[in-house]
């Protein structure tokens, strides 16, 4: 076995729909080092247009534990999401000691919300890794 000279460095977790419910239910179990958490769009699995298909995610959890290693946590959302409402994702914000950075009457945050490549998105990602 070889040694380990160069240690990567921790992931950036970035998640879209259910997949920020998987990411904060395993941010809330798992204490693996994670250089930051962007959420984008998360749905309300409460709310009326949660898919039913989609069961396993409530509840979530009511807080993710303080670690220092992940300092980072940005949720993003949408005054118009028909997942989610502006309240449910300040909630999220807040309980999940995420900085809420709303992008305005854009849907889902997805193809169809006229984002293109998202430049906004990629530059934070960009700038984490950078630091």
């Amino acid at each position: 076995m070889t040694p380990l000279l160069h240690r990567p460095s921790p992931p950036i977790l970035v998640a879209h729909s259910l997949g920020c419910l998987v990411a904060v239910h395993w941010a809330a179990r798992h204490h693996r080092p994670v250089q930051a958490l962007l959420l984008v769009a998360v749905p309300d699995p409460g709310g009326p247009n949660f898919p039913a298909d989609a069961k396993g995610f409530a509840p979530l959890p009511a807080v993710l534990p303080a670690q220092p290693d992940l300092p980072r946590r940005v949720l993003m959302s949408s005054t118009s999401d028909p997942y989610s409402t502006p309240g449910f994702s300040a909630q999220c914000a807040s309980a999940w000691n995420a900085e809420h950075v709303v992008l305005g009457a854009r849907g889902h945050l997805n193809a169809d919300s006229g984002l293109g490549d998202w430049p906004q998105g990629w530059e934070l990602v960009a700038r984490w890794r950078g630091e």
